[in-house]
């Protein structure tokens, strides 16, 4: 479990056992919960619509064992029935709001009972866009739920007719794998669902959304040019394990997701003038497009391109393995510097070595 989420987790528990700290510790929950979504908004603003069915760890046991798509949905059902059908009893968003035509999902489950084809195929049936503003929606009333919330709320239990209730509306499948989570969701008093699902539900589906969009991007870049269009090793770069670089459908490079249809103008250029790369172009010293336009902050990716111009890419990945192997450092501007010349002579030497 990511560090930095457990520990907050942890801190908040701790904070909303006492009344004295209920209200600050409901304050860290909803950041925690905010930080989570700005992870999911990352993935789905930034990744291709197929991306959302594949099962790159296959059809086997734990939560990255499923889509992006079933993680989406899954978690913010499991959110919606627990928050607004149970503790609010019958405020149910997902049929209030029209969400289940909206976002075309041919389930009101949350899913567990799904495996392999059929948890692809009910993955490409998901409109991802109308579920990830479900998902937003549910998450804006828990928030808003868990703001009105008092330290002497946190006992409440449930009883057989909130059970009852529960079953009838056929929120959660009578499959085994799924029909436990009733009974769950029951035993426990409002303290322990905020644990489940409110904060550690999430914390571990967005940590196996993490794994698949990673996974994803690694398949992705397989027998693909490691060498960006702009001259960035991407194989060397500190993102490596999140970005499918940006000669795949996979490009979540900084650069990239702040571009118009996540297409950096350094690629849109080399692409319209037919170019494999900057380092092909007459311009390329003074050029002032897309990363190069950031100056001295990114000059060391202009002096790579810039020695690719001279030498050629397989030159300069000797060079970076031998810069690797030997130094200890996160950015390539910490061994290049900030001046395309004095960059260069820099790897002159290192090749050199």
């Amino acid at each position: 479990m990511n560090k930095d989420w457990s520990e907050k987790n942890k801190k908040m528990q701790a904070l909303i056992s006492k009344e004295a700290t209920f209200d600050e510790g409901i304050k860290l929950l909803i950041e925690l919960r905010t930080e989570l979504f700005e992870q999911i908004s990352f993935i789905v603003k930034t990744f291709p619509p197929v991306a959302f069915y594949q099962l790159p760890f296959g059809d086997g046991e734990g939560n990255h064992c499923t889509t992006l798509a079933w993680s989406l949905w899954h978690t913010f059902r499991i959110e919606d029935i627990v928050s607004h059908e149970l503790i609010l009893k019958n405020k149910r968003i997902l049929f209030d709001g029209g969400w289940q035509e909206k976002t075309s999902s041919p389930i009101i489950t949350t899913g567990n009972e799904l495996a392999g084809d059929t948890l692809i195929e009910f993955s490409k049936k998901l409109n991802i866009k109308a579920t990830y503003d479900y998902c937003k929606a549910v998450m804006d009333f828990t928030n808003e739920m868990l703001e009105h919330l008092k330290f002497e709320d946190l006992k409440k239990t449930f009883t057989g007719e909130d059970r009852e209730r529960l079953v009838e509306s056929k929120c959660v499948s009578s499959d085994e794998r799924a029909s436990w989570l009733i009974d769950y969701w029951c035993g426990k008093n409002i303290k322990g669902l905020i644990q489940m699902p409110f904060s550690r539900h999430w914390i571990m589906h967005v940590e196996a959304m993490q794994r698949i969009k990673n996974k994803l991007c690694q398949q992705a870049k397989k027998g693909v040019d490691q060498i960006a269009y702009c001259g960035l090793s991407c194989g060397h770069c500190f993102l490596t394990s999140w970005c499918g670089s940006c000669r795949t459908i996979y490009n979540t490079c900084s650069y990239a997701i702040s571009s118009p249809d996540g297409v950096c103008p350094n690629t849109a250029c080399c692409k319209e003038k037919g170019l494999d790369g900057c380092y092909e172009c007459d311009e390329l010293y003074n050029c002032k497009k897309g990363f190069y336009a950031l100056g001295k902050d990114t000059n060391a990716i202009r002096v790579m391109a810039l020695f690719i111009q001279r030498h050629d890419k397989k030159e300069l990945l000797k060079v970076m393995d031998t810069i690797h192997s030997k130094k200890k450092f996160e950015k390539i501007q910490e061994v290049l510097g900030y001046d395309v010349e004095e960059g260069l002579k820099i790897l002159e030497e290192w090749r050199g070595n």
